[in-house]
């Protein structure tokens, strides 16, 4: 075995021993945001919609960690409030889902996962938890059944067979975003 090979490999072994959580439910892991990754992420924000908030995301290496930062200056002026890091899925998750976890760390601000699923066919319709960081890092995990529809017309929760895609988001309130997340999955 070429020693280039033992990063990769040490790499895949760590991923394996975290697929696994402290209370022994299987995770999924969707991205850890690593070089390797080949998970597509949209960067979105209102102003596909007319409003004015303005963010960005990006690719981060800080201490050997990995991760995706989502910053930026959410504002409600013009009907606005929103930046986000969306991906697709494609077919859905494991119809036995029992929730999305996350390892993150901020600037003390409330942020929120929206699930969209089949049944969300205009872009204000998702299911929304919330979540709140601190300066470290931390695991956060968000039961499927936490998840509020964001109307009466939506089904009474997210399936997981039907879910479409995962959105983390700045939302809902006037204030500076800063959200580092390193790893991103289903338990």
């Amino acid at each position: 075995m070429a020693a280039k090979n033992i990063p990769m490999i040490l790499s895949s072994m760590v991923a394996f021993i975290l697929s696994v959580s402290v209370s022994g439910e299987e995770q999924i892991m969707i991205d850890n945001f690593t070089p390797e990754s080949d998970v597509p992420w949209q960067y979105l924000s209102d102003q596909v919609m007319g409003g004015v908030s303005e963010g960005s995301a990006e690719l981060v290496k800080d201490d050997g960690e990995y991760y995706a930062r989502l910053f930026g200056n959410v504002s409600t002026a013009n009907n606005g409030g929103f930046i986000q890091l969306r991906t697709s899925l494609q077919s859905g998750v494991d119809k036995n889902t029992r929730g999305v976890y996350l390892k993150v760390r901020g600037n003390g601000q409330k942020y929120y996962i929206h699930l969209r699923t089949k049944g969300t066919m205009l872009p204000w319709q998702y299911y929304q938890a919330d979540f709140d960081v601190t300066d470290d890092w931390q695991i956060v995990r968000l039961p499927l059944e936490q998840f509020k529809r964001s109307g009466s017309w939506l089904g009474k929760s997210a399936k997981p067979r039907s879910l479409r895609s995962l959105g983390i988001v700045a939302y809902g309130r006037d204030h500076q975003a800063d959200l580092q997340i390193s790893e991103v999955g289903f338990y």
